[in-house]
């Protein structure tokens, strides 16, 4: 006797289009926010969840866990600042200084680090960054422990003048808004398909007749680019680039930041950055002990709610975010 399968429920309009409606708050909440938050807060923590969303492209789409992506970061906070102040170059090729050695650093370490995986993978990255930690102390144009201060924000195009605190905003939200499509378009093109079968199951990948170290090294270098293109528009932002950015702690921060918001989400990053910088803010009176609540944060991220915020909120909702 013939089986009879009953056809599948139609989603809701709301459950098809979630994706669609997270990114219109998300812009609408970019739009108001400076009428409710401080601007510099904003444009800071939109410098920071751009970061995030580079560094979960790699870690939740392709499953490498890198921990050194403070790298690219730090060192196109670098050139950025270097670019802008004693080259005297405008805040658009500074920025895009900044994220063509973020990108070249990324080609470099990337073709070390994927010949290995697991946590080989990620002390590999971790290796490289301290090593280049160690270079950006010894540097002179780095300033050493001063870092480079006092950069020109100067002027876009030579037509708008970041010393406009409105003007810049605009900036921030322009690139962030620009990242987000760009890895929105990545992960839902046939690359980015190919990347999450990776993710899945990688020796089905290569059987199926994928070369998967080049899609791995390929998925490496965006994310490093978008991760230099986060950190030069926070050197031009914060008018500073320093040893912070460089550091070690960095890479763990963007690490917690995409636990905490959801691996493996579009949305989540941009929420677990917003919640640890905010809790940096408010929590700054304790001290090195905010170190400590960011431990018992993870603790409880792990244990509790694995998916992250966001992640958590997609699965009880069914929704994709």
């Amino acid at each position: 006797m013939e089986r009879v399968v009953e056809p599948a429920a139609k989603a809701s309009p709301w459950r098809r289009n979630s994706e669609t409606i997270a990114f219109g708050v998300l812009v609408a909440a970019i739009v108001l926010g400076p009428f409710f938050i401080y601007p510099l807060f904003l444009m800071q923590a939109l410098c920071f969840a751009l970061f995030a969303c580079a560094f979960n492209l790699l870690i939740g789409y392709v499953g490498l866990l890198s921990f050194g992506h403070a790298l690219y970061f730090g060192w196109a906070s670098y050139i950025s600042a270097h670019a802008a102040k004693v080259w005297g170059l405008p805040p658009e090729l500074a920025i895009l200084s900044g994220t063509a050695v973020a990108a070249l650093f990324g080609l470099v370490a990337g073709s070390l680090a994927i010949r290995r995986q697991g946590i080989y993978f990620a002390m590999i990255t971790l290796a490289l960054a301290q090593m280049m930690y160690f270079v950006a102390v010894r540097m002179k144009f780095t300033g050493g422990e001063d870092g480079i201060q006092a950069v020109p924000r100067g002027t876009l195009f030579g037509l708008f003048d970041l010393r406009n605190e409105t003007t810049m905003y605009m900036l921030v939200a322009i690139i962030f808004l620009a990242g987000m499509l760009l890895i929105y378009r990545i992960i839902h093109s046939p690359f980015g398909e190919v990347l999450k079968a990776i993710r899945e199951n990688e020796t089905r990948a290569i059987s199926l007749g994928y070369k998967t170290d080049r899609y791995k090294l390929m998925a490496f270098v965006l994310s490093a680019t978008l991760a230099g293109v986060a950190g030069s528009t926070k050197a031009i932002l914060l008018q500073i680039a320093s040893l912070t950015d460089v550091n070690w702690p960095m890479s763990g921060e963007v690490v917690l930041m995409t636990l905490v918001g959801g691996l493996g989400t579009i949305f989540g990053p941009i929420v677990g950055s917003f919640v640890i910088l905010l809790m940096q803010y408010k929590l700054a009176f304790v001290g090195e002990w905010v170190l400590v609540i960011q431990g018992v944060i993870f603790v409880a991220c792990v244990l509790l709610f694995r998916r992250g915020i966001v992640g958590e909120l997609a699965y009880k909702l069914h929704l994709r975010l």
